[in-house]
C-alpha cells in the first residue's frame, strides 16, 4: 500500500496527515508505529486521517492514532492542522468546518491571520465521563504514588486529562511523574498529564506528558484542560495565554456547560509518499 501524506505541526506537536477521502486507507497498529518511528519511518506524535463525513451536517470525519498505535478521540493541535490541510489540499475552501470525531463534533474556524480557532466542545467533569475511578467529583483529587501524595485536577476534553500545579514548570518532574500518573489505576483509560505554572490570572506555562506518546512540545487539548481546571479552582480568568515549549495558544472558557475555544497556528513541513 502506497500512501501520500503531509507532515505538519502545531507548535512542534507533529503529525502525519493523510487524505483518506481520495485514497483507500486501512492502517493497523504496526503500520502506525512504523510510520511514527523517528528513525525507521517518517516520525510524528500522531497520525491524522481526513475522512468523508458519516453524518448529516458534517464536512469531514477525523481519526487520530498515537505513535504507539492506539487510536484516540481528541487532539486539539491536530484539529488545527486538519483545518489547514483541508484548505491546502483543496478539499474545502470554507472558513468554517464541521468535523466529526470519536469525541463528538468539532467546529474549526480558519482565521484571516492564518491561525485556526477550534471549538473544542464542552468539558466533562463527572468522574465516569473522564473516566476516573473515584467515588465523587472533587475540585482537587489526592492520588497515592507509593508513599508520595499527588494533588491534581481532572477533566475530559474528549480525552482524559489530569493537571498538577507546579511552582516552576521548567524544573517539574514531567518524565517521572507523567509516566507514573498516565497509567495510574485511577485512570482506567490512562490519562494525559499536565504540569501547570500560573504566572498570573491570564497567563500560564504548561508542559504535557501525553498518553501513548510521552512529553510533546505542545498539547492543544491539554492547554484547554489546564485552563478549565484553573478556572474551576478560581485561579484563572476566562481568557488565558498558554505558553508551551513549542509556542503559545490562547484558550477561552466561560464556565460550565460552555464550550472551550482554542486558537493557535498550524504549519506544513513537507509532503511525501510511503510504501507500507
Amino acid at each position: 500500500m502506497k500512501l501520500a501524506f503531509v507532515k505538519m505541526h502545531g507548535l512542534g506537536n507533529d503529525f502525519i496527515v493523510i487524505d483518506a477521502v481520495h485514497q483507500a486507507v486501512d492502517l493497523d497498529a504496526g503500520q502506525v508505529r512504523r510510520m511514527a518511528d523517528r528513525h525507521l519511518g517518517i516520525g510524528c506524535d500522531q497520525i491524522l486521517l481526513v475522512e468523508s463525513p458519516r453524518a448529516d451536517g458534517a464536512d469531514f470525519a477525523y481519526r487520530i492514532f498515537n505513535a504507539d498505535g492506539s487510536e484516540v478521540a481528541q487532539c486539539g493541535n491536530g484539529a488545527r492542522c486538519f483545518a489547514r490541510f483541508v484548505r491546502e489540499q483543496g478539499l474545502s475552501q470554507a472558513d468554517r468546518l464541521v468535523v466529526d470525531t470519536a469525541a463528538g463534533r468539532l467546529e474549526l474556524h480558519l482565521q484571516t491571520d492564518g491561525e485556526v480557532k477550534v471549538n473544542m466542545g464542552v468539558p466533562k467533569h463527572a468522574p465516569a465521563e473522564i473516566p476516573m475511578a473515584v467515588p465523587a467529583e472533587l475540585p482537587v483529587y489526592r492520588l497515592a504514588l507509593g508513599e508520595q501524595q499527588v494533588m491534581l485536577g481532572a477533566v475530559s476534553m474528549g480525552n482524559p486529562h489530569a493537571v498538577l500545579n507546579v511552582d516552576d514548570v521548567d524544573e517539574a518532574p514531567v518524565q517521572r511523574l507523567g509516566a507514573l500518573l498516565e497509567c495510574h489505576p485511577a485512570f482506567p483509560q490512562k490519562a494525559n498529564i499536565g504540569f501547570m505554572q500560573i504566572l498570573d490570572r491570564g497567563h500560564i506555562k504548561l508542559r504535557v506528558f501525553e498518553r501513548g506518546v510521552g512529553e510533546t512540545l505542545a498539547c492543544g487539548s491539554g492547554a484547554c484542560a489546564a485552563v478549565v481546571v484553573g478556572i474551576e479552582r478560581g485561579l484563572l480568568n476566562g481568557a488565558v495565554r498558554v505558553d508551551l515549549p513549542g509556542g503559545t495558544l490562547h484558550v477561552d472558557w466561560n464556565g460550565r456547560r460552555c464550550p472551550v475555544f482554542m486558537t493557535g497556528p498550524a504549519e506544513t513541513v513537507f509532503r511525501g509518499e510511503i510504501e507500507l
